[in-house]
Order: structure tokens, then C-alpha cells, then sequence
């Protein structure tokens, strides 16, 4: 099957850039590896989303909640649903893109529209291949949660034993049990105040000496007041160095939240271990096409005006631009902007519906280039 572009990914912005094309009429095709929306879909039950409503809403529909605020996790997978019913947008799922491979195109007239890419993909009934003239890269940048390591990155002992778990899906599970949470930012915090309201006794270990200051701001003191109180009991600077079926040895950590030399170490009580230390974004895709990385992060290199990668023809967009964020600086909500400049670069047109806020960020560079 031949089209003139493939996008990868069926989150927010893969939506808002499926419409852009549609509206175009620029053939295309959308592939996910899972179903719609799916790294919002192992968010935290009822988790509440930092941005508001109007910032990631997408395709120009409003996006409302029942009581105005902020919107869950719940609310947001029923919108994006909607969403893909209203512009009757069809969207191949479960099938996973396993490699790009670009074709050579010499540049003549006669190859101007020739294909560039062959794209290898796996689904249930078998591989298929396709071939296309652009691909949009809208892949995410949270595909593994960050792994417990030790001062020379071999894993944690103990780290992958079954009541060790990197994702947080409800507190009832840990209800009158030793809960130990490792981090110190939103995932962790939300999850220590959400299992300690459920009943949890909980502890914190984090590699700093206080909660990160980017925390949301409703949560920030409501955890530093559980841990003014005690109610949750708080280890900072320190890190597991071991984890077994009952316990979780700590090692400190010196200022800059690297393991110390001959630091003291203590051994907490733990039913279960939570290491909410953040995620990871998985290259390789673009890595194997040709992409350059830049950077500790890995990010994609591209064009800020139009976010082609130095491979022509391969764009990336949405939270795809930042590679593995340690501070979170691109979201969904300015994430919008990367449509208008793609669908510029692609359709020569701008896109009908599109977040109102993706014009009004449009000459923001995305992420400062990094050399």
C-alpha cells in the first residue's frame, strides 16, 4: 500500500495532524503500536492532568469537564474518543511500526513524488509494509519507566521482583501495607498522598534533600505537611541500593543526588516497593531511519520552522522532539504549534482545526537547539 504520509502515534497531537491532513487532502495513514491515547490510558485512576481543559484540548472542539476543572485521566480518553468519532478519523491499531527503511530518491523530476520510506510493521495477522513520501513521528516520550540503578547503572538488586511495581494504578492494593515510594516529584508525591489517604503506611525516599519544586502546586502542601506531621515518613537524600521480599535498604546520596561514597545506609520495612522515578523515551525507531540524537536526552535533531529531522521527508511532534525529559519543558499544550508547522511543510497549508493556542506559540522554538 502506497500513501503520501504516515503518521506514528495516535496520541493528542497524532490526532490534531491526522485532521490537519484530512482537511487537506493529503492521503494518509495512522499506525499505533497500542490503542488510542495508551501511555494516557496507564496513567494513575482519576489522576488529574497539570494543564488545563483549553490547553490540550485539540482540533479546535472544546474540551469540558463536569465540575470545570482540571480534567482525569477518565475524562480525557472519553474526549479524545470523541474526538476520533467526530472527524470519523480511522486509525490503525495494534500494529506496532518495527522498522523505517529509507529508498533512495536521486532527486530528479521524475522522482519529486516518488516514496521515500518503506515502512515495516507487525499486527496480529502478520507484517505488513507500506511505503509513503513523509512520516510524522508522534510517538511520545514515555515508552519504559527509568530503571533503579546503582552508582555504575547495573540494576538494583531486587528491582525486579514481582512486588516491585513502576506504575501506579490505584492506592487500594496497598491499604494497611508498608508502602515504599521512590521519587520526589508528581508521580510519586500524587501516589504518596493518594495510598496514605487510602490507608497505606507509607515511606519516600528521594535523592534530594526536599520535594522537587516543580511539583503541582495542590499537591506540593499537602505532602509537605504529611511529612511535617509524620504521617508520611520522609528519607531524603538517599536511594535504594537493595530491595527484598521485605525490606528496602537506603544508601545516602551527597547534594547533586548521585549515590555517596561509603554513605550510611538504613533498612525500612517495605510490602511493596514504588519506583516513580520518571520515564524514557525508546529512539530506536528513529535512531535506525537515521535520525541524529543530541544530546544526554537523545533528542531528535530538526528544523524548529517545520520539525523535518535531518533525515528529509521524517518530522517528529509532540513530546517525539524532546527525547527523555528529565524536567519537563514540552506537553501536549505546546505541542500544538508542532501541527501548523508540519502541515505547512507537507500540505503548504494550515491546518482548519487546530488548538487556538498553536499560533499564538508559533515562533517559540520548541526546545533550544542543542549542539
Amino acid at each position: 500500500m502506497q500513501t503520501d504520509t504516515i503518521i506514528i502515534g495516535a496520541g493528542p497531537i497524532g490526532l490534531e495532524l491526522a485532521v490537519a491532513f484530512r482537511d487537506a487532502s493529503c492521503p494518509y495513514l495512522q499506525l499505533d503500536a497500542q490503542q488510542l491515547g495508551h501511555t494516557i490510558s496507564w496513567f494513575p485512576r482519576q489522576a488529574q492532568f497539570f494543564s488545563s481543559p483549553e490547553r490540550i484540548a485539540i482540533c479546535g472542539v472544546p474540551l469540558r469537564t463536569v465540575d470545570q476543572s482540571k480534567a482525569t485521566r477518565e475524562e480525557y480518553l472519553t474526549y479524545l474518543a470523541g474526538v476520533v468519532q467526530q472527524f470519523d478519523l480511522a486509525i490503525r491499531v495494534y500494529e506496532r511500526v518495527e522498522h523505517i527503511e529509507p529508498l533512495h530518491v536521486d532527486g530528479s523530476a521524475s522522482q519529486t513524488q516518488s516514496p521515500r520510506f518503506r515502512v515495516h510493521t507487525q499486527r496480529a495477522d502478520g507484517k505488513h509494509q507500506y511505503t509513503c513520501r513523509n512520516i510524522v513521528a508522534a510517538i511520545g516520550d514515555m515508552h519504559h519507566p527509568r530503571r533503579l540503578v546503582l552508582a555504575d547503572r547495573t540494576d538494583v538488586p531486587g528491582s525486579q521482583l514481582p512486588h516491585v511495581h513502576s506504575y501506579f494504578d490505584e492506592p487500594h492494593p496497598y491499604l494497611n501495607c508498608q508502602l515504599m515510594i521512590v521519587g520526589g516529584r508528581n508521580s510519586a508525591v500524587e501516589a504518596a498522598i493518594r495510598c496514605y489517604r487510602c490507608g497505606a503506611k507509607v515511606s519516600l525516599s528521594y535523592r534530594r534533600k526536599q520535594i522537587d519544586p516543580t511539583v503541582k502546586y495542590w499537591l506540593r502542601p499537602e505532602i509537605e505537611w504529611l511529612i511535617k506531621t509524620g504521617e508520611i515518613t520522609f528519607f531524603p537524600n538517599t536511594l535504594p541500593v537493595n530491595i527484598s521480599t521485605t525490606h528496602v535498604t537506603l544508601a545516602a546520596t551527597s547534594d547533586e543526588g548521585t549515590l555517596a561514597v561509603d554513605g550510611a545506609q538504613q533498612v525500612i520495612p517495605a510490602d511493596f516497593v514504588l519506583p516513580l522515578i520518571g520515564y524514557q523515551m525508546d529512539p530506536t525507531l528513529l535512531a535506525a531511519a537515521g535520525v541524529r540524537l543530541i544530546g544526554e536526552n537523545r533528542r531528535p535533531s530538526y528544523d524548529t520552522d517545520t520539525m523535518e529531522t535531518n533525515v528529509p521527508g521524517l518530522y517528529v511532534a509532540g513530546t517525539a522532539a524532546a527525547g527523555s525529559q528529565t524536567q519537563y519543558r514540552l506537553f501536549i499544550e505546546n505541542g500544538h504549534s508542532h501541527v501548523v508547522r508540519i502541515a505547512r511543510a507537507i500540505t503548504g497549508k494550515d491546518p482548519i482545526h487546530v488548538n487556538p493556542l498553536a499560533y499564538r506559540r508559533l515562533h517559540e522554538t520548541p526546545l533550544a537547539q542543542e549542539t
